[in-house]
């Protein structure tokens, strides 16, 4: 895993919305239930999980909007209040310590490509998944599948949350 000291920047569309992770994300899933299909508007959602404080918003200011999800606690999706375009969000069943940050909006995404693939069972069928990425048609175990250094992070901010 990369030192915390290994940035990413990204914002939306207009540029209004600009913000730095300070570290590589916890992980990163391709979500492809169809909750994140509708939110996304294509195929998939694909969310890098990262500490809220590791999350520094640069420029302008986001709108948080409580969307519905499967899990009936909903999200709260981070938006430009200009062009729209979602950042981030947190999903109520994990609070506010975690955003899942919209790699999409990320300035180069091709730097956080997803380390599972999840919901599967909704998968689009002309999506093709790769061979060397782990794949479940509903949800995983964390514990067995986060590296160490990430399950260590996540064990921090759930004594926190204590």
């Amino acid at each position: 895993m990369a030192s915390t000291s290994e940035t990413y920047e990204g914002g939306c569309t207009c540029r209004h919305v600009r913000y730095r992770l300070s570290s590589k994300p916890m992980f990163v899933n391709c979500c492809h239930c169809r909750w994140c299909q509708r939110q996304s508007g294509t195929a998939f959602a694909l969310n890098a999980m990262i500490e809220a404080d590791r999350v520094e918003l640069l420029e302008g200011e986001v709108e948080t909007i409580l969307t519905p999800s499967a899990s009936g606690k909903g999200q709260k999706i981070a938006r430009c209040p200009n062009c729209r375009i979602a950042v981030w969000s947190n999903y109520v069943a994990a609070g506010d310590a975690i955003r899942f940050v919209r790699v999409g909006s990320l300035d180069e995404p091709d730097r956080v490509p997803p380390d599972v693939h999840i919901h599967t069972v909704s998968k689009q069928p002309w999506v093709v998944l790769p061979e060397n990425v782990p794949v479940f048609t509903a949800s995983y175990d964390a514990a067995t599948l986060w590296p160490a250094e990430s399950l260590k992070r996540r064990a921090a901010l759930m004594a926190a949350k204590a």
